[in-house]
């Protein structure tokens, strides 16, 4: 099983940018697609972005397309989120999760991270 650990979460206004991270370990990290999801308090956890083994295909959540980016880097077993223009409602515990399958469900999900906190002041 692979392993997940976030970083890069954080306090920042709104229209801010933040990039999180995910580093993989454990077996090979381009086994799995891997997606990034994310719970606000008192709502269930939700997708926000996925992308595939090679990193050639991504599709996101209607409410972060065209401000979020997802992408991830093999080599280094990694993977990244990318931001930018936030917005309050974007606050939330962000989790890192990869699967063998793709597209990702949330239900089935091989692994998931501990989570890091992003907080969007307005």
């Amino acid at each position: 099983q692979v392993n997940l650990v976030e970083s890069g979460g954080g306090l920042v206004q709104a229209g801010a940018s933040l990039r999180l991270e995910c580093k993989a370990s454990g077996r090979p990290f381009s086994g799995y697609a891997m997606g990034w999801f994310r719970q606000a308090p008192g709502k269930e956890r939700e997708f926000v972005a996925g992308i595939n083994w090679s990193g050639t295909h991504a599709y996101y959540h209607d409410s972060v397309n065209g401000r979020f980016n997802i992408s991830r880097d093999n080599i280094k077993s990694m993977g990244y989120l990318q931001m930018n223009s936030l917005k309050p409602e974007d606050t939330a515990v962000y989790y890192c999760a990869a699967d063998s399958d793709y597209p990702l469900s949330i239900f089935t999900m091989d692994a998931w991270g501990k989570g890091t906190l992003v907080t969007v002041s307005s």
